[in-house]
């Protein structure tokens, strides 16, 4: 498969479309545009047949439906590192959902792999500052997909903390889960800042919640985490 233009881009996404996928999904992603009920893993497939000579043209286009949101960005995330700093801001406006934004943030994962210091500070930073809910969801994702390691640890828990009154349901939700990353790959570090985090008693409880759930956790230390909601 090879996809020349934007019109078979829109008639690729058509014809994988499923009506069933499409009810059930739409419930769960909330979008406010057109969703057409294609896969997630097609969408990646479909990304990869647009020849990369040919992404600028593609980039241009005003994306309508969800999934020629997520087409673009995983189109986005093929690209070399200096090529995908020109579209990445691009891509922020058009997210409006989690799922497109969390697809985007594990995609950029080996673009950014050996550029994550400055992409820190270009990127990610500016995101957390965004008074968008969705631009600062992906600043959060991007921390959790590509920077919980030791390293990165005092920087994560400064920026959660400073985020600590937003109270956008989607911000939370992403700063809970980037809390239980860090827990279970750092449990001693991520238990001392939680013993003094600024986390608010809804996502910090939501952050217990979240380790509590994984099976790489101890049934032990679970039971002390819980000790420690508010």
């Amino acid at each position: 498969m090879r996809i020349e233009n934007y019109e078979d881009l829109k008639g690729e996404l058509g014809a994988n479309a499923e009506d069933e996928y499409r009810e059930f999904s739409a419930k769960l992603t909330l979008t406010k545009r057109p969703f057409l009920g294609v896969r997630i893993p097609k969408l990646r497939e479909i990304a990869r047949a647009i020849p990369l000579d040919r992404s600028e043209e593609f980039l241009r286009a005003e994306p309508v439906a969800f999934e020629e949101v997520v087409v673009r960005g995983f189109l986005i995330c093929r690209l070399p590192y200096q090529q995908m700093l020109k579209w990445f801001d691009s891509q922020i406006d058009y997210i409006d959902n989690w799922s497109a934004c969390d697809v985007f943030c594990s995609g950029l994962r080996p673009v950014i792999r050996k550029h994550r210091v400055e992409f820190l500070d270009l990127k990610i930073e500016k995101l957390l500052k965004d008074p968008r809910e969705f631009a600062i969801r992906t600043g959060l994702v991007l921390l959790k997909c590509s920077y919980v390691d030791f390293d990165y640890l005092a920087v994560i828990f400064d920026r959660v903390d400073e985020l600590a009154e937003r109270e956008e349901y989607y911000v939370k939700m992403a700063i809970a889960w980037l809390v239980c990353e860090c827990f279970i790959k750092f449990p001693e570090e991520t238990f001392g800042y939680l013993r003094v985090s600024r986390l608010p008693k809804w996502t910090f409880n939501k952050a217990i919640s979240k380790i509590c759930d994984s099976y790489r956790v101890a049934p032990e230390v679970k039971e002390m985490l819980r000790k420690l909601r508010k």
